[in-house]
């Protein structure tokens, strides 16, 4: 069926702002500015910063749900569920998943490409697969068991990839190394996220804009919270800040004083992630989660390209080649591999055979993370 001009609409505003989120975040990474009590000018290296940030704009959807909810309320036909009441507090498990995950993955940021950020966080198939068969009692079929191997030789080239280039990019060899680490490590914690969110949230039928605001509201007290003490941890040279802290919440708020461009890339990360969240939910739903999983390695490549353009990193093929390895574990795992086998009458009984006895990933369902691609 041909796509209406709302669904074209959704897919612009999906691949659009998810790479705005991504790239808005690096560009406040290469800013420089002067701190507090006319510090030397240094960069502007405050992940936990950004997340707040993040987060906030993940809370915003909170408010959007409230909205419609009214407008709809108004109408001589209400249309809208708003989902069963429930617990707050069971989303403040997934809440801290989400609030971990993604700072590490701004830490991350700070050492690598935007590109690589992008490309490694595909590993989160490989552990949300296997965290759903260990706790969800799913059962993968081969082609997900294929396409969890081949993210895994996709990870490896994009590895070695930073590997080999790391003696021509901004960062040295060991930040590259730790960064992707990181990044993995955050993938972990992502995939926890969405095994809670699926086992504890979506059997109270919860409104997906609801959910996502509510894991926003923990996150954004929460992590805003943790910045009082974060700013007298001493981490040495870990801390790229002046103060070798954690996190310098002020030394952040003088360099945007400072440099008042870096409130334009927090703004863009802040707001790129609340339009990404609501279009990336609104595909899954007037479309498929296939066409939501097509969009995102496309947003993968606009990254890559507005990267390159940006001068930001350099051209590397074997990096092509991981890209193109990891697209394909998560078309397997992701099953847009069945169309065309369906039209094969060889393979079109064996896949309705294999449909009969095998249940949905966790990822391939309309039921992913509520904060997928973030």
């Amino acid at each position: 069926m041909a796509w209406t001009k709302y669904q074209f609409m959704l897919a612009g505003m999906m691949l659009v702002t998810g790479s705005i989120n991504t790239l808005s975040a690096k560009w406040a990474d290469y800013f420089s500015a002067p701190g507090c009590k006319d510090t030397s000018e240094h960069q502007f290296t405050h992940p936990f910063v950004q997340a707040v940030g993040m987060f906030l704009g993940e809370l915003s959807c909170l408010a959007v749900f409230y909205i419609a909810l009214c407008q709809d309320r108004r109408r001589p036909e209400p249309r809208m569920n708003p989902g069963q009441s429930f617990n707050p507090l069971l989303f403040l498990p997934p809440a801290l998943c989400d609030m971990t995950g993604t700072s590490i993955m701004y830490v991350a940021l700070n050492m690598t490409s935007a590109s690589s950020f992008q490309m490694l966080r595909g590993a989160v198939i490989i552990f949300t697969g296997l965290l759903s068969v260990a706790f969800l009692g799913r059962r993968l079929a081969p082609s997900q068991w294929l396409g969890i191997l081949t993210t895994i030789l996709g990870l490896v080239v994009v590895g070695l990839a930073d590997f080999t280039n790391g003696t021509h990019s901004e960062y040295n060899l060991s930040q590259v190394i730790t960064g992707d680490l990181l990044i993995i490590m955050a993938q972990v914690i992502v995939a926890v996220q969405m095994v809670l969110e699926e086992k504890f949230i979506y059997k109270h039928d919860v409104h997906p804009l609801k959910a996502v605001g509510t894991e926003g509201l923990f996150g954004f007290l929460i992590l805003s919270f943790l910045l009082i003490p974060m700013y007298f941890i001493p981490v040495g040279s870990l801390g790229q800040n002046p103060r070798q802290v954690l996190e310098d919440a002020l030394d952040a708020f003088c360099q945007i004083g400072h440099q008042p461009l870096i409130v334009l890339a927090l703004l863009g990360n802040t707001v790129s992630i609340a339009f990404f969240n609501f279009a990336g939910l609104s595909v899954t739903k007037e479309m498929s989660a296939t066409t939501r999983m097509v969009l995102d390695s496309l947003r993968t490549v606009l990254i890559w390209a507005v990267s390159l353009a940006l001068g930001w990193e350099r051209f590397h093929g074997l990096q092509v080649l991981g890209f193109l390895i990891l697209l394909s574990g998560t078309a397997l795992y992701n099953g847009l591999h069945r169309p065309l086998l369906a039209r094969m009458p060889c393979c079109a009984a064996w896949l309705e055979q294999g449909d009969a006895q095998e249940g949905e990933g966790l990822l391939s369902g309309a039921e992913g993370s509520v904060n997928q691609q973030s």
